[in-house]
């Protein structure tokens, strides 16, 4: 599937040439697929190929509805035009609709039971559905029409860590990793992995993966400052953290995390002004576990 940021935290989907995009050539980190196929090069045989090339190069120009009617034309045209269904399962999981697209990329697996990412970014979908058994079945699928396909066995790790099975997870998320090189889900999510087994220089090998591949990664930067928080290098810790906020500014943790080393640092000016921000966004967030524990911290500070 892309790589790309989905409703489920991580969810990635893939397009022919580029897809999880997100969760997105390759995995466009915090983007959303690229395009199946591109017919503007190739001669057009056919109505249905030129509504296809006419709804990829509205997609090109930020037309989203536009192309997703030319995609419906497409399939009107050839109900049995499996890149029509791909790239409308594409265009309409960008737009939010989740079960429509789940429903063309079923359309896409129907009319070309060999079209590996179809089989990959429905069970992408389903995934994000929450729908693990059927999300399984694609994802398993699309693995053994093309073993090389990065995203699905990222995606069959995240369903593998929201069951719990930790060691299927990492084999997955190590199998990602391997057949592509420039997505950073893979390492974060095997750097989790690796901080719930103890093995923390791992798990910081991993984060410094993640963050080489995306710079942003503010999810990468919090997990590694908070290990060398719990190392004593606050230094190190501080400036991650900073890499965090500066990633994301509304990211709660890299305030939170930013409010502990001040506190260690008998900072409580400092901290009491980082540890506020967060507990406001805990609070816009509904994270009501996380603005108990901060209105802790603060207590402490005031007293």
């Amino acid at each position: 599937m892309l790589w790309g940021r989905l409703g489920q935290r991580g969810v990635l989907l893939l397009g022919a040439i580029a897809l999880l995009g997100g969760l997105a050539g390759g995995w466009p980190p915090g983007g959303l697929p690229g395009i199946a196929q591109d017919f503007s090069s190739s001669p057009l045989d056919s109505a249905a190929e030129r509504e296809l090339n006419r709804g990829l190069q509205l997609v090109q120009r930020d037309d989203l509805s536009g192309a997703i009617a030319a995609f419906r034309e497409a399939v009107r045209l050839d109900p049995e035009f499996s890149p029509g269904y791909y790239n409308l399962g594409l265009a309409l999981r960008q737009s939010g609709e989740l079960q429509q697209a789940a429903e063309a990329f079923l359309r896409a697996v129907q009319t070309d039971s060999g079209f590996a990412l179809a089989h990959g970014n429905l069970g992408a979908v389903l995934l994000e559905a929450n729908n693990l058994p059927r999300a399984r079945q694609y994802l398993e699928r699309a693995i053994a029409l093309d073993p090389r396909l990065g995203f699905a066995h990222y995606n069959l790790g995240l369903l593998h860590y929201q069951e719990g099975n930790s060691d299927e997870a990492l084999s997955a998320f190590r199998l990602a990793q391997r057949h592509t090189d420039n997505a950073p889900e893979p390492h974060y999510y095997a750097a989790l992995i690796y901080i719930e087994q103890g093995q923390i220089r791992r798990a910081k090998s991993a984060l410094r993966q993640a963050i080489s591949l995306n710079q942003n990664y503010a999810e990468a930067h919090y997990q590694l400052g908070a290990i060398l928080l719990s190392e004593g290098d606050l230094d190190g810790a501080l400036t991650a953290f900073r890499a965090s906020r500066e990633a994301n500014p509304g990211y709660a943790n890299a305030y939170y995390g930013a409010g502990l080393v001040f506190l260690q640092r008998g900072n409580a000016s400092q901290a009491r002004e980082v540890l506020e921000y967060a507990r406001d966004r805990y609070q816009a967030q509904q994270q009501l576990q996380w603005v108990e524990r901060t209105e802790e911290l603060l207590r402490r500070i005031n007293n």
